[in-house]
């Protein structure tokens, strides 16, 4: 990355990242896995968890019976982030929480499972703005309802939100994902069209 773009914040519009040298088109600037990802609800059935791959027949976890994969290889590539989510999906059926509520867990198991020297992305979660602050009362409300359903989805997996990073909580993390929904929808495509 150094070299071709650095990171900037605009006021009140959050971070930023812009070229420093002339990018010529079809060039990569950087390159990078999303930090976490899920498949939208509407393609539960039809994208494989690890690799994104679009099929009909695909295996289906046994335990959870909600994520899907194309092979053995994905099955067990996928399980380390998919073991927690697992527990919590397998304990809400047939009921599945929305995307919003899915990413933010996956992103609360990440944060809590990470070590320091795990942490090299662009931003990090923290760095995300949240824009609680900025919310009318009925977001903040919405909100708060979408945080209800993530406690219940995690579960007994509540117990380990002590251990996330200071200054996150579950509604700042949500509130980092609903304010931020264009870049992990974008990623998501982005890895989508790629795979293709």
């Amino acid at each position: 990355m150094a070299g071709n773009i650095e990171r900037f914040v605009s006021e009140g519009k959050g971070n930023g990242l812009r070229a420093l040298r002339e990018i010529k088109a079809g060039e990569v600037i950087h390159s990078c896995e999303p930090y976490a990802f899920c498949i939208a609800k509407d393609f539960l059935k039809t994208a494989c968890q690890s690799c994104l791959k679009r099929g009909e027949s695909l295996s289906r976890c046994s335990q959870c019976k909600t994520a899907r994969y194309c092979s053995v290889q994905c099955q067990k590539q996928a399980w380390p982030d998919h073991k927690r989510e697992c527990k919590c999906l397998k304990r809400l059926q047939p009921r599945i929480p929305t995307d919003s509520v899915r990413l933010a867990a996956r992103i609360i198991f990440k944060l809590i499972s990470q070590s320091e020297s795990d942490q090299e992305e662009l931003y990090s979660i923290a760095e995300h703005q949240s824009h609680l602050s900025d919310m009318s009362e009925e977001k903040k409300e919405g909100l708060g309802h979408l945080c209800t359903t993530l406690q219940v989805y995690l579960g007994e997996e509540n117990s380990d939100l002590s251990q996330l990073p200071p200054g996150l909580d579950p509604i700042s993390v949500l509130a980092r994902v609903t304010s931020n929904a264009v870049l992990y929808l974008l990623t998501s495509i982005c890895n989508l069209s790629l795979l293709r």
